[in-house]
């Protein structure tokens, strides 16, 4: 029976490539000589730390790791921006999380998206992941372009497609 998986991840390399290209922007830039405006990437975590003079700054370097970012080929709705909030030594900080996995809430919402369609299809949550299979690859076909059409706050990849 054919089958497909949903899944929303990130290219951790690209993400670590943009980070590293805005790093040296940062450097190299004149606006930002002799401040202490620092990013750091954690791959582990799934985190980009940023520190910056002032709130400013700190939108700045929001701005230019975003556009590093796309530029990189990675979708901006995997990014959550927290709040800038003071840190220590008169300094501001703010943390990127990336979005990696469908949550719980969001892959229901897409399985009740699939079931108004009314196709002969059955769609399944695996972890961090949602599994879509039917008889039918024209029913498959539209199950992912309706999805591709959605607006569920994360890029998605479907992968894994099966006869």
């Amino acid at each position: 029976m054919p089958s497909f998986d949903v899944v929303s991840q990130v290219n951790l390399q690209e993400v670590d490539n943009a980070v590293n290209q805005a790093v040296k922007e940062i450097a190299t830039r004149y606006d930002f000589r002799g401040s202490k405006s620092q990013i750091t990437f954690e791959k582990e975590k799934g985190e980009i730390a940023l520190i910056a003079d002032d709130d400013f700054k700190a939108k700045a370097v929001i701005d230019i790791v975003q556009s590093k970012i796309v530029k990189r080929g990675v979708d901006i709705r995997a990014l959550d921006v927290g709040k800038i909030e003071p840190g220590a030594g008169g300094l501001v900080k703010c943390l990127i999380k990336l979005k990696q996995g469908i949550a719980q809430e969001v892959a229901k919402e897409m399985i009740a998206a699939v079931k108004k369609l009314n196709l002969k299809v059955q769609a399944q949550i695996q972890e961090d992941q949602l599994r879509v299979s039917g008889k039918n690859r024209d029913d498959l076909q539209s199950v992912i372009a309706h999805l591709r059409g959605g607006s569920y706050g994360l890029p998605l990849q479907f992968i894994n497609f099966r006869e």
